[in-house]
């Protein structure tokens, strides 16, 4: 793999830039592996990267049934926070946070993360009890958050209307060293990193089935053969529904859409992240000057990966209370990704029923902003058969009635 750098790219100009490889490799797959990963996305991605950094585990197939990143990683607004109430939701996200900060170093692959910081606005009372109750969690989680007031809020969103007729704010939680990072950017520095260690990443290779001996997986069929593994890991977000019915079990999610927009390119106007969840709108700026805008998801389950104008007209009604500035700006383009959404809104890292088939799934609205401590946990996962950050998110909770309900315990479910 050659190295990126100042000095690659000013080589590399002496000959019109024709010398620079392929970022990754794309093989034919092998008969055989000893992990196979279905999802080409961060999660899967990831997971891979850390099986063969952390645990030396190299002879490993990620199959992508379409494009790398094509799914929820190149579909999101790209926020990352670790400021979640619960003790095993602010571990795993503080340490995706942390690995974010040196993810550009760590894979040689500028991912433009950005700790631009992250502002959660209160706008009802119990919203205000609610994040002040969180800051004081993160307090003893050893997570850096504070709440500020309004005028606080103010001078960090100079654009933003505080005295709203109907839900004006009344302060925020504040977590400096959140921020944003480039989708597709993440995506492709893992590929490169996986590829590079000898892993295959095998594009237009969808899973037809899971081929089990008894209580145990053997392999996969997909579009292009048959393979077999000893270890099988699924990492496939809103579709995992459908594998898991394939490998004989059921898992308690539900597949919605959730849909974004980015407005017209402006001049920049807002240097944070601003999530405001009574009027279930967020908004930050994007490096080419759009407004990246989401809310929340479809209220009815569905696999679309198109928005539709009532939604938008929805988040728009919201936002545009409490950023009047935007009103007359145009829509660029919209889209939706498919969620994947648990009762209690946080994921599952976890065994199965099925010896040597491990499931990543769950991560409902807010994946990926995991994608690092994912990957790390979900690899440690199954290179041992346990990771104490994933400890907690198993399936066993469901059954045993222990949840970990960020959506009413936080007030925000992303």
């Amino acid at each position: 793999m050659t190295r990126y750098s100042a000095f690659a790219v000013a080589r590399e100009a002496l000959s019109y830039h024709t010398g620079w490889g392929r970022a990754w490799r794309a093989p034919e797959p092998k008969k055989r592996y000893d992990v196979i990963i279905v999802g080409a996305g961060g999660h899967g991605l990831a997971t891979a990267y850390y099986l063969g950094r952390n645990f030396g585990i190299t002879n490993v197939a990620i199959l992508e049934k379409g494009w790398l990143g094509g799914g929820n990683t190149g579909r999101n607004t790209t926020i990352i926070r670790s400021n979640y109430l619960q003790d095993s939701s602010s571990a795993i996200f503080e340490k995706a946070r942390s690995l974010y900060e040196g993810l550009s170093q760590d894979l040689n692959y500028n991912v433009m993360f950005s700790p631009r910081g992250c502002l959660m606005l209160a706008q009802t009372q119990h919203e205000v009890r609610g994040y002040q109750r969180t800051a004081h969690a993160n307090a003893l989680q050893g997570v850096e958050t504070e709440w500020i007031g309004p005028e606080r809020v103010k001078e960090l969103v100079p654009i933003i209307n505080i005295d709203g007729p109907r839900y004006p704010v009344l302060g925020a939680l504040w977590q400096a060293r959140a921020g944003t990072a480039r989708h597709d950017a993440v995506a492709w520095g893992y590929a490169r990193a996986c590829s590079d260690m000898g892993m295959d990443i095998i594009q237009n290779c969808e899973v037809t089935g899971i081929r089990r001996d008894g209580g145990k997986v053997v392999g996969v069929s997909t579009t292009r053969g048959e393979i077999d593994c000893d270890k099988l890991g699924l990492v496939v977000a809103g579709h995992s529904g459908v594998l898991a019915r394939m490998a004989g079990f059921r898992l308690p999610i539900e597949s919605v859409a959730l849909q974004a927009l980015v407005s017209e390119p402006v001049k920049p106007c807002i240097d944070v992240v601003v999530m405001a969840n009574t009027v279930h709108g967020y908004m930050s700026q994007s490096d080419k000057g759009e407004l990246v805008i989401g809310g929340g998801t479809d209220a009815f389950n569905n696999y679309s990966q198109r928005g539709s104008f009532h939604h938008i007209e929805h988040t728009m009604a919201a936002l545009i209370e409490t950023f009047p500035i935007i009103s007359r700006l145009k829509m660029l383009r919209q889209w939706g990704g498919i969620v994947d959404m648990t009762g209690d809104r946080s994921p599952i890292l976890s065994k199965t029923p099925v010896e040597n088939i491990f499931i990543n799934c769950g991560w409902g609205t807010g994946g990926f902003k995991a994608i690092p401590g994912s990957g790390w946990a979900f690899a440690e996962l199954m290179a041992k058969g346990q990771s104490p950050l994933a400890e907690e998110f198993s399936l066993d909770r469901f059954t045993e009635g222990r949840f970990i309900d960020e959506s009413v315990a936080a007030g925000v479910a992303h």
